[in-house]
């Protein structure tokens, strides 16, 4: 072994299928500090594998903090200890020596566990498919600058755009809220030209099927956009339940002035 190494008591959440009942299981392991925290589970596995033993299940792809499957809950916190990063852009040199680290999924009933730490985060595709998305017409691709958006408002898209739907918001919400996931993807599309002509139909769309499938409401905790890998600002909610209110208002022919 490793003179350098960190050596960590690893209590990871172990659960056999949606309907079983899961616990803590207890690894000891020793790691380079320069791991990162998901090849740290895959060392882990090397050694159960090697043992005929069950391997950890967890979810990743990327592991350049783009895709946010590898959502865990590390220490009570999703993606871990470090602000505005994904649990694979985590590394093993910020935990000290003989620590232990409790390694979790993200819990929400929204969520189901499909296996020790992969849940089922396909809520989110639905709420999507329910109206995150602008109808065109296909054909040839209009030159890039047809629509021109002023600065602000583009920067202000983007930075809604910047959302890459792990869930983290939901995990850290004592209400298992997806507010702030939706309300980015509503304010995404209701702040460019593109989305305006079915801005209204759209947030109705996205809300009712974010409450049909069991998230819970905004807690006003602003927990959501501390643990955000990406930053989302709660101020996309406050966009959204305008968004929300004028939509209702015209679907029910009240007038404003």
């Amino acid at each position: 072994m490793n003179g350098n190494n960190l050596n960590l008591k690893l209590r990871i959440w172990r659960q056999a299928g949606p309907k079983a009942v899961g616990a803590f299981a207890e690894y000891n392991v020793s790691v380079s500090p320069d791991a990162s925290f998901l090849e740290m589970l895959d060392e882990i596995n090397n050694d159960l594998e090697k043992k005929s033993l069950d391997p950890i299940v967890f979810e990743s792809d990327c592991r350049e903090g783009i895709c946010g499957t590898c959502g865990l809950v590390i220490n009570g916190e999703p993606h871990g200890p470090l602000r505005k990063i994904a649990t694979c852009q985590l590394h093993m040199r910020n935990f000290k020596d003989g620590e232990t680290i409790y390694v979790e999924p993200f819990r929400a009933k929204a969520f189901p566990v499909i296996k020790d730490l992969a849940v089922d985060r396909s809520a989110f595709d639905k709420i999507i498919q329910a109206g995150g998305f602008i109808s065109v017409n296909t054909g040839g691709v209009p030159d890039a600058n047809a629509i021109p958006i002023a600065k602000d408002i583009a920067s202000e898209a983007f930075d809604s755009a910047a959302c890459i739907g792990c869930g983290a918001c939901v995990a850290a919400c004592k209400n298992a809220s997806a507010m702030l996931f939706v309300s980015a993807k509503v304010s995404h599309l209701a702040l460019l030209p593109q989305g305006q002509p079915e801005k209204q139909k759209r947030v109705e769309a996205m809300v009712a099927k974010m409450d049909e499938l069991g998230f819970g409401s905004c807690t006003n905790t602003y927990a959501c956009e501390a643990e955000c890998p990406k930053g989302i600002s709660v101020r996309n909610i406050a966009m959204m339940n305008r968004e929300y209110f004028a939509a209702k208002m015209k679907s029910h022919n009240v007038e404003t002035e």
